[in-house]
């Protein structure tokens, strides 16, 4: 199955989702895209750039590195950041780093009156299927 298929499946799984992206952060680049409204491309170039500076940008790496140093470990890749919630006045964007593909990151968007544990519960639930399809 796709990628574009497997997210379409996907969002459809996570309560009141207008929007997904699949989004390779060490390019910065939008791998997939299904939103139920249509946007333009420079908007969804800006999200993924977007979703690259959350997780990999300048000032995260050295929080990164400064965690590591802070506790003697040495620099391995791992990544802190997993999950980031952002509320905005009408929606709700989950951002979560794949596990099996580390450098990719899922955006989904929900209303804000989704339930946000379900939401959240739902996104982790499917992202396996979603990392499977790459």
């Amino acid at each position: 199955m796709s990628v574009e298929t497997q997210l379409g499946n996907y969002i459809n799984t996570v309560p009141e989702c207008v929007a997904g992206g699949y989004v390779d952060i060490g390019s910065g680049m939008l791998l997939a895209v299904k939103t139920v409204d249509s946007h333009p491309s420079e908007v969804l170039t800006l999200v993924a750039a977007a979703t690259a500076d959350l997780f990999a940008g300048q000032n995260v790496s050295l929080i990164e590195t400064l965690f590591n140093k802070s506790r003697g470990l040495p620099e391995t890749g791992h990544h802190y950041f997993q999950e980031i919630i952002v509320n905005s006045d009408n929606l709700i964007h989950l951002f979560l780093r794949g596990k099996k593909y580390p450098d990719y990151v899922v955006v989904l968007v929900c209303r804000k009156s989704a339930n946000l544990g379900m939401a959240l519960t739902k996104a982790r639930l499917g992202l396996p299927d979603l990392e499977s399809a790459v």
